[in-house]
């Protein structure tokens, strides 16, 4: 079987800063000289619509995937999930540039999560473009995760063809999560006018640029590797923002609803399973348990101020229903009595004692 190529997919920043811009570009044009590579320009991920053309042209890249974002490496994974664009984690090795060694780390999973579901056999490599400010260091690192590929005879088609039950097959082709319109992922060109040609076609040595415009949005995103479906988030949010697809597994459903610059459902989630990529804490972005070989504030996500997350996040969802001309409901709803007066430390066996206690009354 002939060696498959690396995808390799850059996700520009939302602004236009120069610094940044120059990286994506400089990267993208390293990348169209290197052998067994093709390479892209989309919009910023966390921005396009289910419909986008860089979704489409995602969706429609069968082998390995290597994705760069100025996002923490789950919110690119977790919203490429989100969008069926899925694969088995790759480890990438690269540090950020003031790290002195390069440390292999696991991906953190709790043990009662639900796992991303449809997940084919292909590797997918999320990248993060804030740690380093030199193109070589990505460089270096895709040729790694190119040579690391290129021995690998894994038959996507085979998966296609056999294992998935129809109704996984069908929902994995057209991509589309509940709550956005899904589209057939057929390749398009550079200039998104879908005439067979893929992205990393192009002529006259131009950038293989997906430049079809998009908004800025705001919305939740879960990491499955942490939700264990315990519902705490669709209790707590009164906008509508969640729901529940055909095996009760919660997802973000209307992610249209949710209230701009708010990240409340996160702080009430038990196991840090709600991303808002672009918040400005890392706690909530996305960030794994270190940023730059320091651990990252959890207050941020878990209350500061002298409140508790709980606190924080009632009064940051009072704040969004009174905005919306409705009544601010305090700890009246949604919270569940054992939350509303514990500390914020992490689930122990007293908590699903207490758990195992509730279903009896019930």
């Amino acid at each position: 079987m002939a060696a498959k190529k690396i995808t390799v997919v850059i996700s520009q920043s939302q602004g236009k800063n120069p610094a940044m811009r120059q990286l994506e570009e400089e990267l993208a044009a390293r990348c169209l000289m290197e052998p067994g590579v093709d390479v892209s320009i989309v919009p910023n991920l966390y921005d396009m619509q289910a419909d986008h053309t860089g979704l489409l042209f995602l969706r429609s890249v069968n082998g390995p995937l290597v994705v760069l974002g100025w996002l923490y490496p789950r919110g690119i994974r977790w919203i490429l999930d989100r969008q069926g664009v899925k694969g088995r984690e790759g480890v990438t090795l690269l540090v950020a540039d003031d790290d002195d060694e390069e440390e292999e780390v696991a991906p953190e999973e709790h043990p009662d999560a639900v796992g991303a579901a449809d997940v084919p056999p292909r590797n997918l490599y999320c990248i993060d473009l804030r740690v380093s400010k030199k193109a070589d260091a990505f460089l270096e690192e895709i040729r790694r995760i190119a040579a690391e590929n290129s021995q690998q005879t894994v038959d996507l088609m085979s998966w296609i063809g056999g294992n998935p039950e129809p109704a996984q097959l069908e929902r994995y082709l057209s991509g589309g999560p509940a709550g956005e319109s899904a589209l057939p992922a057929i390749p398009i060109n550079g200039n998104g006018n879908g005439n067979g040609a893929a992205p990393h076609e192009t002529e006259n040595g131009e950038l293989p640029v997906i430049d079809e415009p998009v908004k800025r949005r705001w919305y939740p995103v879960i990491d499955y590797s942490r939700c264990t479906n315990c519902m705490e988030c669709i209790d707590f949010c009164l906008f509508g923002v969640y729901g529940v697809d055909n095996v009760d597994r919660i997802l973000v459903e209307s992610q249209d609803n949710c209230k701009k610059g708010c990240p409340a459902c996160s702080r009430v989630c038990p196991e840090n399973a709600i991303i808002f990529p672009q918040h400005k804490s890392p706690a909530i972005a996305g960030a794994d348990g270190e940023v730059a070989g320091l651990k990252i504030d959890l207050s941020k996500l878990f209350g500061g101020d002298g409140k508790t997350g709980i606190e924080l996040a009632v009064a940051e969802r009072d704040n969004e229903l009174v905005n919306d001309g409705r009544e601010a409901v305090g700890m009246a709803v949604g919270i569940p009595k054992r939350q509303s007066e514990k500390s914020d430390k992490p689930r122990d066996d007293l908590d699903d004692l207490l758990d195992g206690l509730d279903d009896l009354d019930g």
